[in-house]
């Protein structure tokens, strides 16, 4: 198989991973493209680098031909879809070891998966999260209170 093909088949993997398997949907976010202009930005300078001086070399049979940077147009593919996997993968794991649901993305006000915070629910049943093993504070450190 051609490089240029499985650069098209990891891109392919790697939206369906994203959106379907691992439910991150990292693509639909303003954040994750204006991260991943920045990560291209520095993907090109070292590929530049390491095809200008001749570092790496590609088989010309087996890429398409066109280049940025000296490096074919390949590697972005290749690059995008790495990228792509190692976030959806770290959110993916993220949600999962704080106990949400795994595709749903959680709220920054109440830490809760989107779903239960568009409810009205936040999913705690007790105060300050007691029953999820969240303390309010730490002990020994309450808030004290000005009488004046």
């Amino acid at each position: 198989m051609s490089y240029t093909a499985l650069a098209v088949v990891g891109v392919a993997l790697a939206i369906a991973m994203d959106l379907w398997v691992l439910r991150t949907r990292l693509l639909t976010r303003r954040v994750f493209w204006t991260s991943y202009a920045i990560i291209a930005l520095f993907q090109l300078i070292s590929n530049g680098i390491l095809t200008g001086f001749g570092i790496v070399v590609y088989d010309p049979r087996r890429i398409l031909g066109p280049r940025i940077a000296h490096a074919p147009v390949e590697d972005l593919l290749f690059g995008f879809a790495l990228v792509t996997q190692t976030l959806a993968w770290w959110v993916w794991w993220g949600r999962r070891l704080r106990g949400g649901p795994p595709g749903r993305p959680r709220s920054r006000r109440t830490g809760e998966s989107r779903e239960a915070s568009d409810n009205g629910d936040n999913g705690d049943n007790g105060v300050n999260g007691e029953n999820r093993g969240i303390p309010s504070r730490p002990e020994g450190r309450e808030r004290s209170r000005r009488t004046s």
